[in-house]
């Protein structure tokens, strides 16, 4: 696991409650946040000699996880940054949503529009539902 003791308790837990037996160690790392040793599952220090083929294996798995991470997160954000209200409308998916602000430009004339000029761009029971959904009083 990419941490000491606080992950090797809860990856314990977790093989545990999956009734798995796999050996678990943990990254240890210095005050500059760097990979220094492993912890195995009895919390003994097990000292990786740096430049040796397992703290170099140690480090390309500990840079690939945040890597991973990273950009999981990214995606994440990137994904609640282009939500919208339209996404929880049923009848409008990715294609009638950039069709929608292909023609209104903005979701102020969305939502200044009427049913039937909305109507013009999807069907009518999509344009109702859009309408009614834009002029819910909060």
């Amino acid at each position: 696991v990419d941490g000491g003791l606080t992950q090797i308790e809860a990856a314990k837990e977790i093989l545990g409650s999956l009734d798995l037996d796999i050996p678990i160690c943990g990254l240890v790392k210095n005050d500059k946040h760097q990979t220094s040793s492993l912890m195995n599952e009895r919390l003994e220090i097990v000292d990786v000699e740096p430049g040796s083929p397992l703290f170099f294996l140690l480090t390309r798995m500990q840079d690939e996880v945040h890597r991973f991470a990273i950009s999981y997160h990214r995606k994440l954000r990137q994904k609640a940054q282009t939500k919208s209200i339209l996404d929880e409308i049923d009848g409008v998916g990715e294609v009638r949503k950039k069709k929608l602000m292909s023609t209104f430009k903005s979701f102020k004339r969305l939502k200044e529009a009427t049913i039937e000029e909305i109507a013009q761009v999807v069907p009518q029971e999509v344009a109702e539902r859009i309408f009614d959904t834009l002029h819910v009083e909060p």
